[in-house]
């Protein structure tokens, strides 16, 4: 597993970050994104749909379980938010593990809930609150997804 250690200092780095990354997204990538509530996962998936040249606005799907935008590469940017599942069975029930994977990126909120759908190969996203505006970013690729090299931009590009 290679992991890389990042810091943001507002929502708008996250966002930025995010953008950064996305650059370095293909289709079929699967992202997990993990911390606790107002960590930023969100705003960190806002900046990923951006960079991906997402238009219109990019929500979290905490109560429709996924939403998916399409992004100028021509394929589709599946988001999940998981938070308000009990276990994998739900979404088992409802078909929503098929849309796992596969074609287009997907990002996973609150993975943890439902780890046995996870696919090996991924890459993991957790931000750690420091304080009321800092994060820790820290990625962890995983299952042989490829080694990124990716740092934090300089100050003159952030927001």
């Amino acid at each position: 597993m290679t992991k890389n250690v990042l810091r943001s200092n507002s929502a708008e780095q996250t966002r930025a970050i995010g953008a950064m990354l996305a650059q370095s997204l293909l289709d079929g990538d699967v992202v997990l994104l993990s911390g606790d509530l107002g960590a930023g996962k969100s705003e960190f998936a806002r900046g990923i749909a951006a960079g991906l040249g997402v238009q219109g606005p990019v929500t979290s799907p905490t109560f429709t379980l996924l939403n998916i935008y399409q992004t100028k590469h021509g394929f589709d940017l599946r988001h999940f938010d998981w938070y308000r599942i009990q276990d994998a069975e739900e979404l088992l029930l409802s078909g929503l593990d098929e849309l796992i994977g596969g074609e287009g990126i997907t990002l996973i909120e609150w993975h943890e809930r439902a780890k046995g759908l996870v696919p090996r190969k991924h890459l993991k996203v957790a931000i750690r609150t420091l304080n009321e505006h800092s994060r820790e970013l820290v990625l962890h690729a995983a299952g042989g997804f490829r080694l990124l090299e990716f740092t934090n931009p300089p100050r003159e590009q952030l927001p």
